[in-house]
């Protein structure tokens, strides 16, 4: 394998950490997608991200350097927590649109991001929604980015309402909060 430029190498110290996340989340969407389509348990697959795919070049694409933890702990969260995750995301469809007809990669992403919503309240809600949202464009035109926005946001307003309600702080800005 060739050596990194030293232009490559400046990006890489660069990284935010909140880019590392952002690298994260989209990862374990990609994993849980992995999961889901061959049934190989999360152990193999954080296993094969962390080894060969986070911050590894892979068929001509580089990976962004991920932040490990955040990666795992998703992955980990969102399979220890998938039988509460589920019912919570139904109940943000509507009725013609089950969680059973979602697309196997759509369901990933709103399980990962329903999972942030209960269990990350360190990070604001819009980060989150943003963040998945950013997800689905990664991999879909407009219709299902905006159907993971309404269906977080439904999921947001339940769950979060202190950050949700009408002149909260964190939801009021133009500018999106840091992480």
């Amino acid at each position: 394998m060739a050596e990194p430029s030293q232009n490559t190498k400046a990006k890489a110290r660069d990284t935010k950490p909140a880019n590392k996340r952002g690298a994260a989340r989209l990862a374990a969407v990609q994993a849980l997608y992995q999961m889901d389509l061959t049934a190989a348990s999360a152990s193999e697959v954080v296993g094969e991200y962390e080894n060969l795919r986070l911050g590894q070049e892979v068929d001509g694409d580089k990976y962004v350097d991920a932040d490990v933890a955040w990666f795992r702990g998703l992955v980990a969260g969102v399979v220890k927590e998938q039988k509460k995750i589920d019912p919570v995301i139904h109940g943000a469809l509507t009725r013609d649109w089950p969680l059973s007809r979602i697309d196997t990669l759509l369901r990933a992403i709103l399980r990962a991001g329903v999972f942030e919503l209960t269990n990350r309240k360190d990070v604001p809600v819009r980060v989150i929604i943003n963040e998945y949202v950013d997800v689905a464009h990664a991999f879909y035109g407009d219709d299902e980015p905006r159907m993971v926005n309404g269906v977080l946001d439904t999921v947001a307003r339940q769950l979060r309402t202190d950050e949700t309600k009408p002149g909260a702080r964190n939801t009021g800005s133009s500018a999106a909060p840091k992480e």
